[in-house]
């Protein structure tokens, strides 16, 4: 019996609901006795220890009495998605829209490949991205200024579907 990952998000989906978490992605790795289900949430205003504890012991239970995940064992890993979060779906767009994003994309969009910018707004499967120089440093912003004015803000569209890989840029 193979990993069936569509029954192990039904479940945490399932659970994560009932706390008001998100499943942000489910992932199996490894083979034999060193399989790991990596099971990512979040939630707004960000995910506690508490809430990964939580979700992986309710979770845990189900998909052991269910067999959901068949074999031996395998190692149960809950955690947030960090600073960084991947981008996957259209709501993870959506709900990012003013944060900086570091884009990937399969085939190249004006010469490139990587971008990155703040992501201004998402609609009908396009998200653009402003990717003119984010605000720099006081002593460092005299000397660019003139330049910035001449070149202003450059907007940039890229499809949803063109998306290879795509994450938040940490603004700290």
């Amino acid at each position: 019996m193979a990993f069936d990952a569509d029954r192990v998000r039904e479940i945490t989906e399932r659970v994560a609901a009932s706390g008001g978490l998100e499943v942000v992605d489910i992932e199996m790795r490894g083979g034999g006795k060193a399989r790991m289900l990596r099971i990512t949430i979040d939630k707004p205003g960000g995910v506690t220890h508490e809430d990964c504890a939580n979700l992986s012991r309710d979770v845990g239970t189900i998909l052991d009495v269910e067999d959901a995940v068949p074999g031996d064992s395998y190692v149960l890993e809950v955690s947030s998605p960090g600073l960084d979060r991947r981008l996957s779906r259209a709501s993870d767009y959506e709900r990012f829209v003013g944060s900086r994003v570091k884009v990937m994309t399969r085939h190249e969009v004006n010469g490139n490949r990587h971008f990155q910018g703040r992501l201004e707004s998402f609609e009908a499967g396009r998200l653009t991205l402003d990717v003119s120089k984010p605000p720099q440093r006081q002593n460092q912003r005299r000397k660019k200024n003139a330049r910035q004015a001449e070149t202003g803000p450059a907007k940039l569209e890229i499809e949803l579907a063109n998306v290879e890989k795509a994450n938040l840029v940490p603004e700290i």
